[in-house]
């Protein structure tokens, strides 16, 4: 293995921010759940096991001394002055006082050394601790989640029903959509992301729903919104129309001198919402003329035009 300050990237007087900071970036960079690299599990390997030298202030001192390799195996094993009895995870050397000293070198819980563990929950957000067998260790990390999106009409959003979704795993799956589900609502399917290279848990699929356009509702959160076409004789002397919902027609009354852009509100007939009160229905009036050349209306005009002007823009600056 290479010097592992080479493998870092960093200086032999770094401090341990420096060093962790480097390993972080190297570590996300060659990934093997987010690099393209044919060789990001080699690079990936490397880098940890550098780290796991330089990220300890024991190991790191061994190394720098030559005490130990860059694999972090001791030198000079069965040369004078140096004992091959050491326990599991160390050696000895002899002291200037004729005895031996014993050196160890662990990692991990206990060891006051590296834990891998603490800067994977730290770099990718999978610090699962406990259980008797685990011994307070990090699990291993979890797979990455993935994102799609399926496109369900209003219908199917207000009374809930089934989709198929595509995932970038290339799996295809039926997703249940949940009644009264809003547009841009996401739904979780558990374990159904990318595999993790280390054993842990798969990744989640995040689904996001959205609301394909009505012909004539547009979803806002809970409410609807309706264009109205109106009259110029309705919007002037008042009227009462019948106005598509979700339930089927309702009479709705159009006030008398109604100006076009005016809306107008119908309670609980927007979407239904299972945990509390459904939404509204915003009907906003549009005056619609006939069509082709009307002499009297052009006449009625031209006499108002003259005979009682008004400027509905004098707000503007």
């Amino acid at each position: 293995m290479r010097d592992p300050y080479t493998v870092l990237g960093v200086a032999k007087t770094a401090d341990l921010a420096e060093i962790k900071k480097a390993y972080r970036k190297l570590a996300k960079k060659f990934h093997p759940d987010q690099s393209k690299d044919p060789k990001a599990k080699d690079k990936f390997a490397e880098v940890s096991a550098a780290y796991e030298i330089l990220g300890d202030e024991a190991k790191r001192g061994q190394f720098d001394r030559g005490e130990i390799d860059a694999e972090g195996k001791p030198r000079f094993q069965g040369f004078e002055g140096f004992g091959a009895g050491a326990g599991p995870g160390g050696f000895t050397r002899r002291s200037p006082g004729g005895g031996f000293e014993q050196y160890e070198f662990r990692t991990g819980p206990g060891g006051g050394g590296f834990d891998a563990g603490d800067l994977f929950s730290e770099l990718f957000g999978a610090a699962r601790r406990g259980g008797a067998g685990a011994q307070g260790r990090a699990s291993p990390p979890r797979g990455e989640d993935v994102a799609a999106q399926i496109s369900v009409n209003l219908r199917e959003a207000v009374h809930g029903g089934k989709s198929r979704v595509t995932l970038p795993t290339g799996r295809t799956l039926e997703v249940t959509v949940p009644a009264g589900i809003e547009d841009g609502q996401a739904i979780r399917l558990k374990g159904q992301g990318h595999a993790s290279a280390y054993g842990g848990e798969a990744g989640d699929a995040l689904v996001t729903v959205k609301i394909a356009r009505h012909p004539y509702f547009r979803v806002d959160n809970r409410d609807l919104r309706l264009d109205l076409p109106l009259t110029l004789y309705e919007a002037v002397l008042g009227a009462k129309v019948n106005v598509p919902t979700l339930d089927g027609k309702v009479e709705l009354t159009v006030p008398a001198g109604s100006n076009g852009g005016r809306t107008l509100r119908l309670r609980g007939k927007g979407l239904p919402n299972p945990g509390g009160t459904p939404g509204d229905l915003l009907v906003t009036l549009r005056i619609v003329l006939p069509e082709g050349a009307d002499p009297d209306l052009t006449a009625l005009a031209e006499k108002w035009q003259k005979q009682r002007p008004y400027d509905p823009r004098q707000d503007f600056a």
